[in-house]
């Protein structure tokens, strides 16, 4: 049994942050004890000492004293790289884990470009498997297409029975608008979320750099903004056609924005991703850090942030995903052209939420919390995103003003345009069905 005192819930439903007592019994929420309404909380001038230290209270209750603390449902992120088979001296489903945990997240959807990839149900049920010891939740995706070739569909109906959460080639856009089309209709008829990395090869000349100032600095063609907005344009309409759950990954363009917004005014059931990447930084990152700043889509100019970041406010873009991507130094070393796109995010995704988007007013606690956990669960069907007496205990409990320095990472990799940061927000606890899988210890400070 674990009880938390004094913490501050954060209701992403009723969108309303209150104090209260929480005790946790096998697993779940047990009992919410309500102490007093706040309609908000002040980001400075806290004169209060602030202690999270756990104690033994008995010999089978830990009471935790969440003075100062907020208490959100744990994080889910549907769009994350463990490179596991294949690639694990990257990443591998222990370590992303253990990331994962470290940065308050309890879900975790993979993706499927693995090596061999997820078009088959013994890989799928290896992921799934090794997932299952992790302490965490982590499901994983299937392919949409065999090898990820785009050519011929996968087995969708055998790998929804033996678990994919959704569908998706993730990395390699899907050309075909006829195969795309069937594939939303096979995925729709399943009930599962198919989603899609919308960059149009044929139009790109150096993927992970935006063709512009980032481009001209390093004298190289780049990838232009219409290689994602003509295809986010084509899987719009053909989302409007079939009804499928639809998801627009790593939106990078304001036109790509736009498009979404109106599709979804009209009641297409269409979802948009925002990276905390994407909402925090431009090309200009490019020009500074080098290969730790190149990823697919590629940052854009601020004026894409700042659209990206409204988005996320009136709810056009409904899920915030990291697309957690680890490569190794040496890969992230070779020149510009030659180095691997993508970095992880898993250890700031949270922080930069607070930075970004509550800190600058753009988001309410429970709007960041929503699409950090609460949409993405009701999406994949995964039963968490609330805090409810009888709901799973799955929480992280953090500091909001509390600041850490990113020096380090637990993940296998440590390819982020964020080392070296200072940022607020730090996790004191993430708790699983009721487990602490994750605490905070000084040598983390």
């Amino acid at each position: 049994m674990i009880i938390i005192k004094n913490g501050t819930i954060i209701d992403p439903v009723s969108e309303r942050l209150y104090r209260a007592d929480l005790e946790i019994k096998e697993g779940r929420i047990d009992k919410i004890t309500v102490q007093e309404e706040t309609a908000g909380l002040q980001h400075e001038g806290e004169t209060e000492e602030i202690a999270a230290k756990e104690r033994q209270f008995l010999e089978d209750v830990q009471v935790i004293d969440g003075t100062g603390l907020l208490i959100a449902p744990g994080l889910a992120d549907t769009h994350v790289h463990f490179r596991d088979p294949g690639f694990t001296y990257k990443e591998d489903i222990f370590t992303g884990a253990k990331a994962a945990k470290k940065g308050g997240f309890t879900e975790i959807v993979l993706m499927a470009n693995t090596k061999p990839p997820v078009d088959n149900a013994e890989t799928l049920t290896y992921v799934l498997s090794r997932g299952k010891e992790t302490g965490i939740h982590v499901t994983s995706c299937a392919n949409v297409t065999m090898g990820m070739g785009g050519k011929v569909l996968v087995p969708m109906e055998e790998l929804a029975q033996a678990g994919a959460a959704g569908f998706t080639d993730d990395g390699i856009p899907l050309l075909n608008a006829e195969l795309t089309k069937e594939a939303m209709m096979r995925a729709k008829a399943l009930g599962k979320p198919i989603s899609f990395h919308e960059e149009d090869p044929q139009l790109i000349q150096n993927n992970g750099v935006n063709a512009g100032k980032a481009a001209a600095f390093y004298q190289i063609g780049g990838s232009p903004r219409e290689a994602e907005i003509s295809l986010v344009k084509r899987d719009l309409e053909l989302a409007k056609q079939t009804g499928a759950d639809v998801v627009i990954q790593h939106i990078s363009t304001a036109e790509a924005v736009e498009l979404l917004r109106q599709y979804k005014k009209e009641g297409t059931k269409v979802h948009g991703e925002a990276t905390p990447h994407h909402f925090t930084l431009t090309e200009d990152a490019v020009i500074t850090k080098g290969t730790l700043a190149k990823m697919n889509p590629p940052l854009r100019e601020e004026a894409d942030r700042l659209a990206i970041i409204e988005g996320l406010r009136d709810g056009t873009i409904d899920l915030i995903a990291t697309d957690h991507a680890p490569h190794s130094s040496e890969e992230k070393e070779k020149p510009i052209t030659e180095a691997p796109s993508g970095i992880i995010g898993l250890e700031t995704a949270l922080s930069l939420g607070i930075r970004e988007l509550v800190q600058k007013g753009y988001l309410t606690w429970s709007q960041l919390i929503q699409r950090m956990s609460t949409a993405p669960c009701k999406l994949y069907g995964i039963k968490g995103g609330v805090i409810q007496e009888g709901a799973a205990a799955n929480l992280v409990i953090f500091h909001p003003e509390e600041t850490w320095k990113v020096t380090s990472f637990v993940s296998k990799s440590c390819n982020s345009p964020f080392l070296g940061e200072e940022l607020p927000g730090v996790i004191y606890y993430t708790i699983c069905d009721g487990e602490i899988v994750y605490r905070r210890r000084e040598e983390d400070e």
